[in-house]
């Protein structure tokens, strides 16, 4: 057998074996409803509304939205009160006017205390971060995961369409609930070559849902974005998905500072 027989059956098994792990790898679709859903976990005492550590960015704490600014590249339109802010139906995400890379994030939200939609159409919005980045950014879904299926990848704490959460750690509609996330940037080379990519933890009211996750590239609907390279620094922002979400309670640790 000639070396160019051999060679081109090495390539066939080679490719046949690569192919294996990557059906292996994307055993479900993006956002399929077969996905199995996480457990859910009835939640203990954990810390809302505490103050913040010193060196802290205060993002909100009753004192207005200065931090903030539109996407749309106007005033912000959410309403705004000393003991929180709620997104406005179509007026555009916010963005934070500082920009960050590694961070260590607290946020506190509460879906409606009303139910109105189903599955995806029921408390929704999102905390991105490095917005922009791959036209996107990387989300960590919000959404009111409590008694409201929907599909795996897309429930509260989800690396949205990538990751479900480890565990349903939702509480009834109307009650505050926290996120403490670690954010990991992803990294490039001079060449635009991903050289890591970014990674989160997240811990949703007390309860740890992502374990230092690798995000496979920008998050968005149906699609799987490949990295791209972006800046080092980008906003964070939170998400107007047509539901009157509110938030309060927002820091961030910068930790590449």
């Amino acid at each position: 057998m000639t070396n160019s027989i051999l060679k081109y059956y090495f390539f066939l098994i080679t490719f046949f074996l690569v192919n294996i792990n990557v059906v292996k790898a994307e055993k479900y679709k993006i956002h399929d409803l077969d996905r199995p859903k996480p457990s859910i976990v009835a939640v203990g005492n954990f810390s809302q509304n505490s103050s913040a550590p010193s060196d802290a960015i205060i993002l909100f704490n009753g004192n207005g939205l200065d931090e903030w600014k539109s996407t749309k590249g106007k005033n912000i339109k959410w309403k705004s009160t000393k003991d929180y802010f709620e997104a406005k139906k179509g007026t555009g995400s916010i963005i934070t006017k500082k920009t960050f890379g590694d961070v260590q994030l607290h946020i506190e939200w509460s879906t409606p205390i009303k139910i109105e939609g189903e599955s995806q159409g029921r408390g929704n919005s999102g905390v991105f971060f490095m917005a922009g980045a791959g036209g996107w950014g990387y989300e960590i879904q919000v959404l009111d995961s409590y008694n409201n299926p929907t599909y795996a990848d897309g429930q509260a704490g989800a690396i949205y369409g990538q990751f479900p959460p480890l565990f349903n750690a939702a509480m009834k509609p109307g009650k505050w609930q926290t996120y403490d996330i670690i954010f990991t940037r992803p990294r490039f080379d001079s060449d635009k070559n991903l050289i890591k990519p970014a990674y989160a933890t997240v811990i949703h009211n007390g309860v740890l849902i992502q374990n230092h996750k690798e995000i496979l590239g920008p998050t968005s609907h149906k699609i799987r974005a490949p990295y791209v390279m972006h800046q080092d620094r980008l906003p964070i922002q939170l998400q107007d998905h047509s539901n009157p979400v509110r938030f309060r309670n927002i820091w961030v640790r910068d930790l590449e500072k």
